[in-house]
């Protein structure tokens, strides 16, 4: 039979009995009960025709073998055919597939990449993750290792971790090589890295070329010969001559091969030597390139063999360079500070001054390539040129040596200057080819411009620049790093103004970004930070704004603190930011009425707060926020200001107004352009928005709310955060299938985030047990309460969400009386669990609850609760059907199944028509079946 009368759930099923794992493994792999993998199982053995569980096991494999793509693999593409090494790829091979990482270590030029790559290629097929190639060469700071791997291997980043967990938790689970190139720069940074990486990852290898080992606990370390020359004309090195001579020009006459195997024992085998030796066979000829070079190697004679093969390198480094025509020498040290590939334009930005005029570099890169010293790469942009790194090195020396470093290093900043500018306007499809295009030369030009104080200007530019444009490419880290470096390289005056007051503003866009990270302690410093910088600029108003900012943080996102601040210590700094902001500046009115709503009233239900609430005291601090911010002209102030008064108003019951207040947060941020602030408070409002419309039981907006915040690019890594509010709307609706689907990444995603906890991961995984829940799966809703204990807080559970959904698996099995315990405290006594989103649903049930378990006060509960939830439909219609139980009223309870539907809940109208008698069960039945809720 085809594999397609097969349903996703048999697949996975059958994926892990190709694994060998007995019913109780694929049951807890799956969060499903052991009874259902059995049926599952008996489905597989008559869909596919076969006897027993072990020719499943063998269908799976063939399917598996048919179906999987390619594995993801990214290896540069060698402009050259790879010569000889037949051993050495072998013995490299061998080691990279039994042991967990091996160092390829070797002297500048005798071939480690080309032979990691040769090999690496060769192995893909044995990983069944995919290959991936990274290369350092151009990383210059010891802590972007993770970041450089992260951007080959496709890991971006997620909110409350940094981008080495990111990278350890994406390759966890992964049968993958990672090829490491050029370690040595930063051995200092790899080396750490490594180390954690083999620890998280143990189904990883690693090859990494360096030329000192790397000293790491797994670490085997394979010397990378010279090419052998012991065969005379038929050996490695004399082929590799012959072959890269002839890719030149004319072929050498094999007649010569054993003068050609002297030449080349003379260079010691070394590839790169030959290889420059080799391009310049059709002008030199063999009596020329001996002659040249027995001189060099004269000179550089004596030492140790080891040493002899450096300077092997470097004399024919010398020997070609020295060839070459003055102008040619310039352009080769002076295209040295590229540290990415390069356009002809770009090199002329950079190289064109004297002696040098433009049509000289545009000529001299192709003479440059000719000789090997560059390669030549065309593209839909145009050819693009790169040295190798051994080659940038030289260049870099040779710079030095003719006092051009700092003008050719200047030259280059500036170009990366103007370019950074251009792309922080720029705006299309391009722009992230073009900002990783430049990234590397940027990264490079301000770690060489943040230790020149002549400098220090246009490395506050080029910082403040890359913080941009690294948050447009989500690269949330860097971006609060470069933040912050600009901050730091603003101090007091970067020589042109710059100073304290644009350190605060750095700062500022930093705690932003510490914000869409949820980092709520490097918030609470970044604002505080902000506020001494503003300070030391003699902007007290600034100051106290700033101020205000971290005091609301400190209890806006209290779960978001590893240490959270205490009530004693915000309130110090709020009477600190009352202090300086006495003056009538609008914006800080603004800040620290919110503070105050925050802080004095509780407004967001802070981790530190108090337990009891003033309430109307709390809307009426949050309105005056919301009023001062509307009249500072601050958008991204009066949605945090409406975010205060949205919770305020669910502590004062008014369920449909925080609803509102939420809602209005959309629309007043939609014109905002995408800074990191106006980000953050984006990506907040689309979550309380879709919150607190589920919570007056509007289905279908709250599913459309869910889906935009899902969509956000930062929510692009953390799975588990975008599809939260999908999930709980989905369940309440009764989708089972969707919330079944979606489970599977919500799951994954938050094993691979650290297994966080917010307000939104609790409920969406309660929401999934109560799916199981509703459709018998017993042991399925027992793993998922696991994973609610993990991501969500005990009292929220207990008395909010848990107990909404809860009751609504013992309803649904006609148990209203263990329903009844659990919804047993007076909205009242649990207001502060269950207000905002739950309050309708917990009033509701606990009515329909009281009708069915035949409580004597059910007729008052279905009252004191309509008073509560009028203009919920969902709400309103349960209550009509507890009224219609109560009453033996059947046409009332057809008139709610009616109403569920309009409101987007067909789960609700499926149960009340079994509910309306034996008249109505099998189209109820049929309902719920066709929502994915019959049977485990």
């Amino acid at each position: 039979m085809s594999t397609s009368a097969i349903s996703v759930r048999e697949s996975e099923v059958l994926a892990l009995l190709g694994e060998h794992l007995s019913n109780a493994e694929i049951s807890s792999r799956l969060f499903i009960s052991v009874r259902t993998v059995e049926s599952h199982v008996s489905a597989l053995l008559r869909k596919l025709d076969v006897a027993d569980r072990r020719a499943l096991a063998r269908r799976a494999a063939e399917l598996a073998r048919a179906e999987r793509p390619r594995p993801a693999s990214a290896l540069p593409t060698p402009l050259t055919a790879f010569v000889g090494r037949v051993r050495e790829r072998a013995e490299l091979a061998e080691a990279v597939k039994t042991r967990r990482q091996v160092t390829a270590v070797g002297p500048g030029g005798v071939g480690k990449t080309r032979l990691a790559l040769a090999v690496a290629a060769e192995a893909a097929g044995d990983f069944a993750d995919g290959v991936w190639f990274v290369d350092l060469a151009p990383v210059l700071d010891p802590g972007r290792v993770g970041a450089a791997v992260a951007a080959a291997v496709g890991v971006g980043e997620q909110p409350g971790r940094g981008i080495d967990e990111a990278v350890l938790a994406a390759l966890a689970d992964r049968q993958t090589l990672l090829v490491l190139d050029s370690c040595e720069q930063i051995r200092d940074g790899v080396a750490p890295f490594l180390e954690r990486l083999l620890v998280a990852c143990p189904r990883l290898r690693v090859l990494a070329t360096s030329r000192a080992r790397m000293m790491v606990p797994f670490e085997w370390v394979f010397p990378v010969p010279p090419l052998s020359f012991a065969d005379g004309g038929d050996s490695e090195a004399v082929t590799l001559f012959m072959e890269r001579a002839a890719a030149v020009g004319r072929p050498p006459d094999p007649a010569v091969r054993e003068r050609i195997a002297a030449l080349c024992e003379r260079l010691d085998g070394m590839a790169l030597a030959i290889e420059l030796a080799a391009a310049r066979w059709p002008t030199l000829g063999l009596d020329g390139l001996t002659a040249g070079l027995s001189d060099q190697l004269r000179i550089l004679a004596g030492g140790p063999r080891a040493d002899d093969r450096h300077r092997s390198v470097r004399a024919a480094l010398d020997w070609s360079h020295d060839l070459l025509e003055p102008c040619d020498r310039a352009l080769l040290r002076r295209i040295s500070v590229f540290a990415m590939p390069f356009t002809a334009d770009a090199a002329t930005e950079v190289a064109a001054f004297a002696p040098l005029d433009p049509a000289a570099v545009a000529d001299g890169l192709g003479r440059l390539a000719e000789q090997s010293l560059l390669t030549a790469t065309p593209s839909a942009a145009g050819t693009r040129y790169q040295a190798l790194e051994t080659i940038r090195q030289y260049g870099t020396e040779r710079l030095a040596d003719a006092a051009e470093l700092t003008e050719v290093r200047s030259r280059h900043l500036g170009r990366c200057l103007a370019g950074a500018t251009a792309l922080t306007a720029a705006e299309g499809t391009d722009r992230p080819a073009r900002f990783d295009a430049l990234a590397e030369d940027m990264r490079a030009a301000l770690a060489w411009a943040a230790g020149r104080p002549e400098q220090r200007a246009d490395a506050y530019r080029l910082a403040l620049a890359m913080g941009e444009l690294t948050f447009a490419r989500n690269l949330l880290g860097e971006s609060q790093q470069r933040f912050e470096q600009a901050a730091a390289l603003a101090g007091d005056g970067a020589g042109d103004g710059a100073g304290a007051g644009d350190g605060a503003a750095a700062l500022r866009e930093a705690a932003a970004v510490a914000g869409c990270r949820r980092l709520g302690d490097d918030m609470l410093r970044l604002h505080r930070a902000a506020a001494e910088a503003a300070r030391r600029a003699g902007d007290t108003i600034g100051a106290g704004r700033d101020l205000s900012a971290a005091a609301t943080v400190a209890y806006r996102f209290s779960s978001e603190f590893t240490r959270v601040p205490t009530a004693d210590e915000v309130t110090a700094v709020l009477a600190e930011a009352r202090r300086l902001s006495e003056g009538g500046d609008p914006a800080a009115d603004a800040a620290l009425a919110l503070a105050e709503a925050a802080v004095l009233a509780d407004a967001f239900g802070a981790v530190q707060g108090a337990a009891d609430n003033t309430a109307h005291e709390t809307v009426e601090l949050a309105e005056r926020a919301v009023e001062l911010a509307g009249r500072a002209g601050e958008p991204v102030a009066e949605s945090a200001a409406l975010d205060a008064l949205s919770g305020a108003l669910t502590w004062a019951g008014d369920s449909f107004g925080a609803a509102a207040a939420a809602r209005r947060r959309i629309d007043v941020l939609r014109p905002v352009p995408g800074t990191p602030a106006a980000t953050h408070e984006r990506m907040d409002a689309l979550a309380m928005a879709a919150g607190t419309a589920l919570g007056v039981g509007d289905l279908p907006q709250a599913r459309r709310w869910g889906r935009q915040l899902a969509d956000q690019p930062l929510f692009a890594e953390v799975g588990h955060h975008a599809m939260s509010w999908l999930l709980i709307a989905d369940a309440f609706a009764g989708r089972a299938e969707e919330v079944l689907a979606g489970s599977t990444d919500f799951l994954d995603a938050w094993r691979r985030s650290g297994r966080q906890r917010s307000f939104s991961l609790g409920p969406a995984a309660a929401s999934v047990a109560m799916i199981h829940g509703l459709r018998g799966d017993h042991e399925a809703r027992a793993h998922w309460l696991a994973v609610v204990d993990r991501a969500g807080t005990t009292s929220e559970h207990r008395h909010g969400y848990g107990a909404v959904f809860d009751a609504l698996v013992l309803l649904h099995h006609g148990d209203p009386d263990a329903a009844l315990v659990r919804l047993a405290p007076e909205p009242d006594e649990v207001w502060k669990w269950v207000s905002w989103i739950w309050l309708h649903w917990y009033v509701a049930l606990r009515a329909e609850a009281s009708v069915l378990a035949g409580h004597p006060d059910a007729r008052n509960r279905i009252a004191a609760a309509r008073r509560t939830v009028t203009g919920n439909p969902v709400a309103t219609a349960q209550l009509d059907r507890a009224e219609g139980l109560l009453e033996g009223d059947v046409a009332r309870q057809l008139a709610a199944a009616a109403a569920f539907d309009a409101a987007g809940c067909p789960y609700q109208a499926a149960r009340t028509l079994l509910l309306a008698g034996p008249a109505h069960e099998e189209e109820g039945s049929a309902a719920l079946a066709r929502l994915g809720l019959t049977g485990g």
